[in-house]
């Protein structure tokens, strides 16, 4: 299970800065490209499993998918790729290039005093 250690992982970044501000974490915002193998509730079973009984214990996550980038190898034009067409939407060619899909980051945490 790909996410059990993704959750390892926020958990372990999540509580160190918990200590370090000697706070409580309540949310945490993660974005991931939408080719990321990353399914939102198993990893959201997985961290509050992880987090049981623990300072991190119903931090919220917040998951944002980033979309696909390309560029358009006839105009030069960049763009989200819509999966659907596969088409460039500036000249309509279905020439690009993709770019690399976005990865996993956690971008922020927000805490409360404790």
């Amino acid at each position: 299970m790909h996410e059990l250690s993704v959750a390892q992982s926020l958990f372990a970044v999540i509580s160190a800065q918990a200590r370090e501000h000697k706070a409580k974490p309540v949310s945490a915002k993660i974005s991931c490209g939408i080719l990321n193998a990353i399914n939102d509730e198993l990893l959201r079973e997985a961290m509050s499993a992880i987090s049981s009984e623990t300072d991190c214990e119903g931090v919220k996550l917040e998951i944002v998918h980033k979309p696909l980038r390309g560029v358009c190898r006839r105009c030069g034009k960049e763009f989200e790729v819509d999966l659907k067409t596969g088409r460039c939407p500036g000249c309509g060619d279905g020439d690009f290039e993709l770019q690399p899909d976005a990865p996993l980051i956690l971008e922020e945490i927000e805490f409360e005093e404790k």
